[in-house]
């Protein structure tokens, strides 16, 4: 299975890639480098894809990643978002879901701050 690794000063998580076309295009697209966003308990920032909706969905569980087309971003959830009514993720539009985090750690994730310069990676090229 292809993992990405995501780093954001000293905090870095990595998630599975499933076999989505989206997936495949956000692999094909590393490495990235960009600025962290927050909305809530989700961490989102633009990456050099574009491509429209691949089965999405607003409704997201934790540790989702998922490709936000009218952003052009990559985001992940670990919590409520603005979007939601109870503790579960939502997105604030359809997301293409194309990964999942290894582990989901919410008090790590949440000291992610906005600005925080990002690195994603394929999980193989250290």
């Amino acid at each position: 299975m292809r993992r990405i690794e995501l780093s954001f000063g000293q905090v870095t998580v990595t998630a599975a890639l499933n076999d989505s076309n989206t997936a495949d295009l956000v692999a094909g697209a590393l490495p990235v480098e960009s600025r962290a966003q927050r909305w809530g308990d989700e961490v989102y920032f633009g990456i050099p894809v574009e491509t429209g909706e691949e089965d999405a969905q607003a409704d997201v569980d934790f540790g989702i990643v998922a490709y936000w087309p009218p952003g052009k971003a990559l985001c992940f959830f670990f919590g409520p978002t603005p979007a939601s009514t109870d503790e579960t993720p939502v997105a604030a539009s359809p997301v293409n879901i194309f990964g999942r985090l290894t582990a989901i750690e919410p008090e790590k994730l949440k000291k992610i701050p906005i600005g925080e310069n990002v690195k994603v990676l394929k999980a193989d090229q250290h």
